[in-house]
C-alpha cells in the first residue's frame, strides 16, 4: 500500500492547476512566509511551502519553553518520528532515532542520520557517531529536521538530517543565565551573552553540567564554551566561531531481567548496574569560519571552512570471554583477598581501555541565485580526516559489587590499533522551478567521492595498508503544489549513500571478530550503503492552526550491520542485502486563546527485506522478509499543551504538559521469537522477550515575578512508571546479581535499558 502512495500523489500534483491564471494565494489574507534552508549552508533557502518534503523546525524560544532536559530530550517529546533509546543511562549519551535511523554515540550502531552545526558535519569520522555532550546547547538558535535520503546533506543522510544553527550577537543581544538543580544531585548552568554594534557582533555561550545520576555509579559532568565574533558591512557578513568542550560521563548500560524463579538485576533494582566502570571522556576543539556575500541581483555566495580535533578515551569493565570460569588465576584470588575493596573473584574479568584521536578539516562553498522562474543553487565541499586509535586490555577480577579491578600481577597489554585517513568530496546542485502558478518542481543531485584508508596493528603485527574508493551520483526529484492559501501537497523521490567508516572496514572479518566499542582485527571490503526514499504528503495551515501528513518508504541496499560473534561484546561488521523503513508521520498544532495544543502520531514499519542470519551474541537469528528490526516501536503518540492563564491571580504563570506513548519493540536476538537456536534433537524454546510499550506524562510550570526573571519547575515521569527503552539477548553470568554456582552454565537472558524513574528539576532564568 505504502509503495503506491508516492506515485499516486505525484500524479495528482502534476495535474494542471485549477486556476492557471490566478495568483498564488487568491483568497483570504496573505499568509506568513516561512523560509527554511535546503542544505547545510544557509545560501540555499526557500519558502517552506515550496519544499517537496516535510521539514520540522524549532527556535531556541520554543526549545526553552519546553523545559526539556537536553536537546535530544526535546526532540523525543516534540518532533514527529523521533524516538530515544536510553541505552547508557546518561542524558547526554542517548541513542536518537528518526524514522528508525540512528544518530548515536555508540560505536557499532547502524548510523543513518547526518548532524550539522553551522554547516559543519559533526558526525565523528571514526564510526559516524554523534557525541551529544559536545553540542553547545546554550548557543543553539534554531533546529531543523530534514527527512529522507536528501543528497544535498551529503554522506550518511539515509533517513534524515539534523541542522543546528547557532545564535549571534546580532540575533540574541543581552544576557541570558539559567541555573537548574534536581534529582540525582543534578546541577546545570547555561549562559549566553550577545552584543552588537553598527558592524561588529559577538556572542559568548557556555554550559556546565554535573550529576550523580539516578543509577548507581552513574555520575557525570561536562562543560563547553562557544565564542562567535563577526562583522556585517555592506553586503558582506562573516563570522569566526570557536567551540571547546570536555566531558566525563558514565554509561552503565543494560540490566538482565530474570524469570519467575530467579529474578534478574532489573527486577530487583532498576538503579543497579551490571558491571562497571563504563567511563567515557570526550574532548573537542573546533574553529569555524562562515562567510555570506551578497553579489547583487539576489545572488548570494556562502563559504565555510573549519578545523576540528576530538579525543575520546574509554574504560570498560567486562567479563573476560577469553578465560574459562574454572581457569581463574589463583594469584588474582590471593591479591583480591588482601584488598578490603573487593571480594573473591567470581568470574574472570578484563579492563578494556581505548584511546581515539581524530583530526579533521574541510571547506565548502555555495552559490544561490534566481533566474526567472528558477531558484538555483550549486556548491562543492571537501573534508579530510585523520584517525589514530588504540585498544588495551588488562586482566582483572570482580568485586562483590561487580566492579572490575585490575589484577596487580598483570600489565596493560595493547590488543589492536589503527591509523586511518578519510577524504570526501562532493559536488551538488539544486533547481526549484515554478512550473505554473502555485506548482514547484525541485531537482537536486550530488556526486560523492570518498576514499578510506587504514593500517591495522594486531596480534599478527602491522598489516598491509588498505585503501578503498567509493563513488556515487545521487539524484532527487520532487514537486509541491499550493492548492490554495492553506493547503500544499507534495511528493519527492531521493537517493543518498553512506560509505563504510574506518572502524567498519577494520572490523569486517567474521573469522577475526572485534571487541566493541573498540577492537580492530581485519579489513575486508564492505560495499557502500545506498538508500532510496519515496515520500508524499500534505501541509495545511490556517490562522493559528497547522498540520502535516507525510507518508514515506525508504529502502537500504547493502546496509551495514554489526554482527555479534559468540559473545555480547565481540563481533564484526557486514553488509545486509536489503532493509526497509516505511511509515507515516502526522502532526499538528493549534492555538485556542491562551492554550496551545500539539499532537503527533508516527507509524513505523522497519523490517529486514531479505533472508539472512543475524549473529547476536547469545545465538543466531534467522530473519526473512518482513522481520521487524529490533529496538524500534511501531506506534508513537505525542501530546502536549501550554497554558498562560489570562486572569490577574495567575498572571505571569505558564503551565505545560507532555505525554509520550510508544508501542512494544523487539529485543535484539529475539526477532524470531526464540530463546535458543534450533536443535536437531529438540524443538527450540520459544520466548516472548519484547519490550512492552509504555506511556509517560511530564509536567512543567513557570512564573515570571518581574521583567526578565522566571522561576520554573518540571516533573518527569509523573506516575513513576517502570519501563524500558531497549533490549538485547546475552548470557547472564550474574543471575540475580550473584555469581554463577561452580560448574553452572550461563543462560541467555533479556537485557534491558531501564527508563528513568520520577525526577524533579527546578531552576531560575534571567534575561536582560
Amino acid at each position: 500500500m505504502l509503495r503506491r502512495v508516492p506515485i499516486a500523489a505525484a500524479a495528482i500534483l502534476l495535474a494542471p492547476p485549477a486556476w492557471p491564471n490566478a495568483p498564488d494565494f487568491p483568497l483570504g489574507p496573505l499568509p506568513i512566509v516561512e523560509i527554511v534552508g535546503i542544505a547545510p549552508q544557509s545560501a540555499a533557502a526557500i519558502e517552506r511551502d515550496r519544499l517537496p518534503y516535510a521539514v520540522q523546525r524549532a527556535t531556541d524560544k520554543e526549545v526553552t519553553q519546553a523545559r526539556a532536559d537536553t536537546l535530544a530530550d526535546y526532540l523525543s517529546r516534540h518532533a514527529a518520528g523521533i524516538n530515544v533509546n536510553d541505552i547508557s543511562g546518561s542524558p547526554f549519551q542517548t541513542d536518537v532515532t528518526f524514522r528508525g535511523y540512528r544518530a548515536s554515540p555508540v560505536l557499532g550502531s547502524s548510523q543513518g542520520m547526518s548532524v550539522y552545526l553551522d554547516g559543519v558535519r559533526v558526525n565523528e569520522p571514526f564510526g559516524d557517531v554523534i557525541n551529544w555532550d559536545m553540542v553547545p546547547e546554550a548557543a543553539i538558535g534554531a533546529v531543523l529536521l530534514v527527512p529522507g535520503s536528501n543528497p544535498l546533506y551529503g554522506l550518511n543522510t539515509l533517513g534524515g538530517a539534523l541542522a543546528l544553527t547557532t545564535k549571534s550577537g546580532r540575533s540574541h543581544r543581552g544576557l541570558m543565565v539559567e541555573a537548574t538543580a534536581g534529582s540525582g544531585a543534578r546541577r546545570r548552568i547555561d549562559l549566553a551573552y550577545g552584543t552588537a554594534g553598527p558592524e561588529w557582533h559577538t556572542l559568548l555561550a557556555a554550559t556546565a553540567f554535573d550529576e550523580d545520576g539516578w543509577r548507581d555509579h552513574s555520575e557525570g559532568r561536562l562543560g563547553n564554551v562557544f565564542l562567535k565574533v563577526g562583522r556585517t558591512v555592506s553586503g558582506t557578513d562573516w563570522s569566526v566561531s570557536v567551540l571547546g568542550g570536555r566531558s566525563r560521563l558514565l554509561g552503565n548500560g543494560l540490566l538482565p531481567g530474570g524469570t519467575d524463579e530467579v529474578p534478574g538485576l532489573y527486577d530487583l533494582d532498576r538503579r543497579a548496574v551490571y558491571t562497571y566502570p563504563d567511563r567515557t571522556r570526550n574532548q573537542l576543539g573546533q574553529a569555524t569560519f562562515n562567510l555570506r556575500q551578497q553579489l547583487g541581483s539576489g545572488a548570494e555566495l556562502t563559504a565555510t571552512a573549519y578545523v576540528r580535533h576530538s579525543r575520546r578515551d574509554t574504560v570498560n569493565g567486562d567479563v573476560n570471554d577469553d578465560i574459562a570460569d574454572d581457569d581463574a588465576d589463583d594469584d588474582a584470588v590471593d591479591a583480591c583477598a588482601d584488598d578490603d575493596g573487593c571480594g573473591a573473584p567470581v568470574h574472570p574479568a578484563v579492563l578494556n581501555t581505548t584511546s581515539a584521536r581524530q583530526h579533521g578539516e574541510g571547506a565548502s562553498v555555495q552559490l544561490a541565485f534566481a533566474a526567472g522562474r528558477h531558484q538555483l543553487s550549486a556548491g562543492l565541499s571537501f573534508d579530510r580526516n585523520r584517525i589514530r586509535f588504540a585498544q588495551f586490555e588488562q586482566e582483572g577480577f570482580f568485586s562483590d559489587s561487580r566492579e572490575v579491578l585490575a589484577d596487580p600481577g598483570e600489565t596493560r597489554e595493547p590488543s589492536s590499533s589503527v591509523t586511518g585517513r578519510a577524504r570526501m568530496a562532493g559536488l551538488y546542485a539544486s533547481d526549484t522551478w515554478q512550473i505554473a502558478s502555485g506548482t514547484y518542481a525541485t531537482l537536486s543531485a550530488r556526486y560523492n567521492h570518498a576514499r578510506v584508508a587504514n593500517t591495522l596493528t594486531n596480534d599478527g603485527g602491522v598489516q598491509p595498508r588498505e585503501a578503498f574508493t567509493y563513488r556515487k551520483l545521487n539524484p532527487s526529484l520532487g514537486i509541491a503544489r499550493q492548492v490554495d492559501a492553506t493547503l500544499t501537497l507534495f511528493a519527492n523521490l531521493s537517493q543518498n549513500n553512506r560509505v563504510p567508516t574506518v572502524i567498519e572496514l577494520g572490523c569486517a572479518d567474521p573469522e577475526q571478530p572485534c571487541r566493541l566499542p573498540v577492537g580492530l582485527q581485519a579489513d575486508p571490503y564492505l560495499a557502500q550503503v545506498v538508500s532510496r526514499t519515496a515520500e508524499a504528503g500534505a501541509r495545511w495551515h490556517a490562522g493559528a492552526a497547522e498540520a502535516t501528513l507525510s507518508l514515506y518508504r525508504t529502502v537500504n541496499r547493502n546496509d551495514i550491520l554489526f554482527h555479534s560473534a559468540g559473545t555480547s561484546q565481540q563481533g564484526y561488521f557486514a553488509n545486509f542485502e536489503r532493509t526497509r523503513h516505511a511509515g507515516a508521520d502526522i502532526g499538528g498544532r493549534v492555538q485556542a486563546g491562551n492554550v496551545t495544543f500539539r499532537a503527533s502520531y508516527s507509524y513505523l514499519a522497519a523490517v529486514y527485506d531479505a533472508d539472512g542470519t543475524l549473529f547476536t551474541g547469545a545465538r543466531n537469528v534467522q530473519v526473512g522478509k518482513g522481520t521487524r528490526l529490533a529496538g524500534l516501536p511501531r506506534h508513537t503518540f505525542k501530546l502536549g499543551a501550554d497554558w498562560e492563564p489570562g486572569f490577574a491571580m495567575l498572571r505571569g504563570w505558564t503551565v505545560g504538559a507532555d505525554a509520550v506513548a510508544v508501542s512494544n519493540l523487539l529485543t535484539q536476538g529475539n526477532e524470531d521469537g526464540l530463546a535458543e537456536d534450533p536443535d536437531d534433537g529438540e524443538p527450540p524454546r520459544r520466548a516472548d522477550w519484547r519490550i512492552r510499550g509504555h506511556a509517560l506524562l511530564h509536567l512543567r510550570a513557570g512564573w515570571r515575578p518581574a521583567p526578565g526573571w522566571e522561576l520554573f519547575a518540571r516533573v518527569n515521569n509523573v506516575f513513576d512508571r517502570r519501563y524500558a527503552t531497549y533490549g538485547t539477548v546475552a548470557e547472564d553470568v550474574f543471575p540475580g546479581g550473584r555469581p554463577l554456582a561452580p560448574g553452572a552454565d550461563a543462560e541467555p537472558a533479556r537485557f534491558v535499558a531501564p527508563g528513568a524513574p520520577r525526577t524533579f528539576v527546578a531552576g531560575v532564568r534571567y534575561r536582560f
